[in-house]
């Protein structure tokens, strides 16, 4: 028995919207997920959910909220490595006893549930194998973003990653989204001072590419954005 693309488009769960995106569940999977999610938990904006170096003791999956990967150096100063948002998966490891490689912390208040084991179901292995293969293909892109290209290429390429993200559970109408992100937070993820951020965000209104008012942005044509920056859709397997 599958579950049907409708049925997972209604869900209101963003892990199952996800995964179901990423490959079709079958009922054990689906309802693996939404007793999970059943279970959730809320933690504050600015909690640590994983730290670096300690130990992993279950993968978790957002259900509500934004958090990111970080890294933090001695004197303080803080590198993005990622963002985590709905649907996402979280210290989803192989081998034995894992540590977590970075610090994660929680941008918004975010609601996470314990992730099921793939064991649960062939359909619920191979969505988390994409899971994992997208994660790659993120951290890819975010080096070539901050190796090679411009200032204004940066937040442009970061901004249609999101975009594409957040289509895939859903939180995207008329390429508008809502983004809880501080200019300072963007600086982070992009290795800009956050005056050199202001900059080229004003650059980016005027040029046409967004408008942001509060905390939604809107681009304005993403096929357009994405030719100018040099993006491609990400894909990770063939269809």
């Amino acid at each position: 028995m599958t579950i049907t693309a409708q049925l997972v488009a209604q869900s209101a769960s963003a892990p199952m919207r996800r995964l179901g995106a990423l490959a079709e569940l079958d009922a054990a999977a689906a309802n693996a997920l939404e007793l999970a999610v059943a279970s959730s938990v809320t933690d504050r904006a600015r909690s640590e959910l994983q730290i670096e170096g300690q130990p992993i003791i279950s993968p978790l999956l957002v259900v509500e909220g934004w958090a990111a990967r970080a890294r933090i150096l001695p004197d303080g100063r803080r590198q993005f490595i990622s963002f985590l948002l709905p649907g996402d998966l979280i210290g989803m490891c192989y081998q034995e006893h894992p540590l977590a490689v970075a610090t994660v912390v929680a941008i918004t208040p975010v609601r996470t549930c314990r992730a099921p084991s793939a064991e649960v179901s062939p359909a619920l292995r191979r969505a988390y194998a994409v899971s994992r293969a997208l994660d790659e293909a993120y951290l890819l892109a975010e080096i070539v973003r901050l190796g090679r290209m411009t200032a204004l290429e940066r937040i442009g390429d970061v901004l249609l990653e999101l975009l594409e993200r957040l289509t895939l559970v859903g939180l995207v109408g008329n390429a508008t989204f809502e983004m809880p992100l501080t200019q300072e937070m963007l600086s982070d993820v992009l290795g800009l001072t956050p005056v050199h951020v202001n900059r080229m965000l004003q650059q980016a209104r005027r040029e046409g590419w967004i408008e942001w008012r509060g905390k939604r942005v809107t681009i304005r044509n993403p096929v357009a954005l994405a030719s100018m920056v040099g993006r491609v859709p990400t894909r990770v397997q063939a269809p």
